[in-house]
């Protein structure tokens, strides 16, 4: 990747890797399961170009970075400290906000924790969702989508990794990135990612590359997944954490941006919710919603060139 930097960060007591290049205002990266800063390569590059200082971590469990071996570790609290902290190391102004999928989940956590560190948030696939006070995430899950749920079946550590030791790991990325079932995902004991009865490997679709799967595979392959999962295994934890906050709006620039067959979109309740007036109440400086037509949950990487056009037209703004 060509003109793309790595430094590793010493920050909120853990060592961070990150991606960075060009010179400007910055633009603060955060990316999702099971992904790593390269998910960012096309928007580092486009928008650098444009005038920006690009910074993409592999997050708290991931990739380069430190990886705390227990799901206590990877609270909201810890890993906003991490980005509050990499933002500070960077000279302390505040950043343009670009995440995805958990990047996006933790996304919303700093603009409601430190909106005094987020100019602006364009936000891909998950929505703000208000806190539940009634109710815990994964009783709430395992209610509404039973004990298959995906989010529920990563819960006790170490067990989805073991099933996962039966799948070659780019198989495993492949389905990840290129389904296009309607959510929401479940996975069954017996073969949670269905590959099992698959006579030839699944084909690459055109927007990753042997070279992009190839990085990806080489550094799941050394990490596993363990720190990707413990963030599903912290989410309870965050509930009990951000009791103060509920009913607490996001003060802050928004877009939402969200494929129509992104399996978050399409999980009951969630349109109902981002188009009736639920997202804007909860969210009062969301500025538009955009729906791109035909695309999956991994738009900024299957729809590079317009997910970039739609984050440039929106920042420039502030």
């Amino acid at each position: 990747m060509e003109g793309i930097e790595h430094r590793t960060l010493r920050v909120n007591g853990i060592d961070m890797h990150i991606a960075e290049k060009g010179e400007g205002p910055t633009i603060l990266f955060l990316h999702g399961f099971p992904e790593l800063w390269y998910t960012w390569r096309h928007q580092i590059q486009s928008l650098a170009a444009l005038g920006y200082h690009c910074v993409a971590p592999d997050l708290r469990g991931y990739g380069n970075t430190d990886a705390p071996p227990s799901p206590t570790s990877y609270t909201c609290l810890h890993v906003v400290g991490d980005l509050v902290a990499l933002i500070e190391s960077l000279g302390g102004k505040p950043v343009y906000l670009v995440a995805h999928d958990w990047g996006a989940m933790i996304g919303w956590y700093l603009c409601m924790f430190r909106p005094d560190k987020v100019k602006a948030y364009a936000c891909m696939s998950v929505p703000y969702r208000p806190r539940n006070p009634k109710m815990k995430p994964i009783e709430t899950m395992r209610a509404f989508f039973g004990e298959d749920y995906y989010m529920c079946r990563f819960q006790e550590s170490g067990v989805i990794e073991a099933e996962l030791k039966s799948y070659e790991t780019g198989e495993l990325l492949k389905k990840i990135l290129t389904d296009r079932k309607p959510g929401p995902p479940c996975l069954p004991k017996s073969d949670p990612f269905q590959l099992k009865g698959l006579n030839a490997p699944l084909p690459l679709p055109t927007w990753l590359s042997e070279e992009d799967l190839k990085y990806n595979v080489e550094i799941f392959d050394q990490t596993g997944f363990t720190g990707a999962f413990n963030y599903y295994r912290a989410l309870d934890l965050n509930w009990e954490l951000t009791a103060a906050w509920s009913g607490v709006q996001v003060n802050v620039p928004v877009i939402y941006v969200v494929g129509d067959e992104d399996m978050v979109y399409t999980t009951p309740g969630l349109k109902e919710y981002v188009h009736g007036g639920g997202f804007k109440k909860d969210v009062p400086l969301l500025e538009e919603v955009v729906v791109m037509e035909g695309v999956g949950h991994f738009l900024n990487q299957e729809k590079p060139q317009e997910s970039t056009a739609i984050i440039y037209d929106f920042i420039k703004k502030f």
